[in-house]
């Protein structure tokens, strides 16, 4: 079966394009058989900057050991963070 599609249309913005994808099928627009996986390889995943107080000895115990380990210990804290959770 073959379907013909309506074209994309044009979109001034994000939030008429968010408007319209959000009302309209994307399968009436798209054919997703032939869609390929599309890969962004220098993404970054976004940050967000947090307050946390530490007890001056903790934190210097951190200090130590992620000179030790040769990286900041911002660093070492959100690997230590990662690792608890099981999160890469």
């Amino acid at each position: 079966m073959n379907k013909r599609l309506k074209p994309v249309p044009r979109f001034r913005g994000e939030t008429g394009e968010r408007r319209f994808w959000e009302t309209h099928d994307s399968t009436d627009h798209i054919d997703w058989a032939k869609a390929e996986r599309a890969r962004f390889p220098n993404l970054k995943p976004s940050t967000v900057s947090i307050s946390l107080r530490l007890p001056i000895g903790l934190l210097e115990r951190i200090k130590v050991a992620a000179n030790k380990r040769d990286v900041p210990y911002q660093s070492l804290i959100k690997i230590w963070l990662s690792e608890k959770i099981g999160v890469r």
